[in-house]
């Protein structure tokens, strides 16, 4: 069972220190499983993860390298697919925004579901308020739920689970889109802030007024508001995160389910003033919670500092389901590491946004290490916030940017060619999305597809 939340900053689950958030059922599952303190999204961005999720693919290969384009059902089989091959029931509940154009849509039978054979999803849709949030059911049809959005698509998870052949193995993917954001206020200081505020309940858990906010960070009303809002959420998914593991151990399951629960990536919430609440390479932005719990393989309150990224999610899953699926993923097999200490590891883990039309300047590749992390933009014009370099151990909040430090101009160089490394071992030359799929060969695509994945993607938005 894979557990999803969008945009939770790992460092908004009391496991991982935060003694402020109340999560005590996420708490629970870390002192039961396996923690790792470096897991990352390789793109800090919904769409571009959910197609590594999928695919063990890098985006410039699977298609998905921006939101709102498809995942393209390709030479290689998909998650759900395998799954399915190796006796699996298959379901995915919640969040999809993997279909690529208009987003108020069902997701159709077949191919575009890769492999799972119920879907109930609203593909992406950003009011959760009840009677505002809705999902398509079986025939296609829009429904609206009656309860908080997270809540409602737990209970249709938890209905699922009544329903499964417990003689079968089962895979069931949840997406919940909170804690991310649902839109935009004018603030007291006349600006426009992205609004989390929940519902009364969640809100009720906490006192905004002594709330803290991330080092380094001025406290103003507005952001104790923001704060206030997206904790309240965290809550929230905590709570329905419990619902399922109840019912896993209700079911006599729970001993041999493997559990992950982890996020798309995390939240800015204005750290180092930025504008947008992800697709930097600040921690806040990439860094992940990843949580595994499987009683059979996993020893109980493991912690691990070994770097993983969302390409080594699809690959770990099926080294520790033993499913061999024939196939060379771009994430590594971490399983035989989290068992035995004993398998592979890695010295960096790529990291990159790939930004289309006025949002180009925030257009950057990097590495991150266990000692540093490392970003460059494509140009002069890029924004400040994605030309960095993070010294990881003695400054854990990356207070300080020492890209421009002349004393560490051979660090910067260092991991400045290890980023071009693996730039080119995936044919991207920082090319804008156009020029990169012109100049690009056509063999180096995995898809039997006469035009590129931005070309249909260009096609299926102007069918809006």
């Amino acid at each position: 069972m894979i557990v999803l939340s969008d945009q939770h900053s790992y460092d908004m689950i009391g496991a991982y220190g935060n003694e402020q958030i109340i999560t005590p059922n996420l708490d629970k599952l870390a002192s039961e499983g396996l923690r790792l303190t470096n897991a990352f999204s390789n793109q800090p961005v919904c769409t571009p993860f959910r197609g590594m999720l999928m695919s063990g693919m890098q985006p410039l290969k699977n298609g998905a390298f921006v939101n709102d384009v498809p995942l393209l059902p390709n030479k290689s089989k998909l998650l759900g697919q395998i799954l399915k091959e190796n006796g699996y029931q298959t379901a995915y509940i919640g969040k999809w925004h993997l279909l690529g154009g208009n987003r108020d849509r069902p997701i159709p039978k077949g191919e575009l579901r890769y492999g799972f054979d119920k879907v109930l999803t609203n593909n992406c849709h950003v009011d959760f308020r009840p009677g505002k949030c809705f999902f398509w059911n079986d025939n296609g049809e829009k429904e609206y739920f009656d309860d908080w959005e997270v809540y409602g698509q737990t209970n249709q998870a938890l209905e699922y689970l009544d329903t499964i052949d417990k003689n079968r193995p089962f895979a069931l993917i949840v997406s919940w889109h909170p804690p991310h954001d649902w839109g935009k206020f004018k603030g007291k200081d006349g600006k426009m802030h992205y609004r989390y505020d929940t519902m009364e309940e969640l809100m009720a858990m906490y006192n905004r007024d002594s709330i803290k906010l991330r080092p380094g960070l001025k406290s103003t009303p507005d952001r104790k508001r923001m704060y206030h809002g997206y904790m309240a959420m965290v809550s929230g998914v905590d709570k329905a995160f419990g619902l399922l593991m109840d019912k896993l151990k209700a079911l006599g399951i729970e001993k041999n389910t493997l559990v992950m629960f982890s996020a798309d990536h995390g939240d800015m919430l204005e750290s180092d003033n930025a504008i947008l609440p992800k697709q930097y390479p600040q921690d806040y932005s990439d860094r992940i919670p990843f949580i595994l719990k499987y009683p059979s393989k996993l020893k109980k309150g493991q912690v691990s500092n070994e770097l993983f990224g969302s390409l080594d999610i699809m690959p770990t899953l099926l080294g520790l389901l033993n499913i061999k699926s024939n196939q060379n993923y771009d994430g590594l097999d971490m399983s035989k590491t989290f068992i035995s200490n004993n398998g592979s590891k890695q010295d960096f883990i790529p990291i990159w946004v790939y930004r289309r039309g006025v949002a180009k300047n925030n257009n950057w590749r990097g590495v991150i290490t266990k000692k540093y992390t490392f970003a460059m933009g494509k140009d002069k014009d890029s924004i400040p916030l994605v030309n960095v370099l993070y010294d990881r151990i003695n400054d854990p909040n990356q207070l300080n940017n020492l890209f421009n430090n002349p004393n560490y101009s051979d660090i910067r160089e260092k991991l400045k060619k290890q980023t071009l490394k693996w730039m080119s071992k995936y044919h991207d030359d920082f090319y804008g999305e156009k020029d990169f799929l012109r100049v690009r060969p056509k063999e180096t695509w995995m898809y039997n597809y006469t035009n590129s994945p931005y070309e249909l993607f260009e096609k299926e938005r102007n069918k809006k």
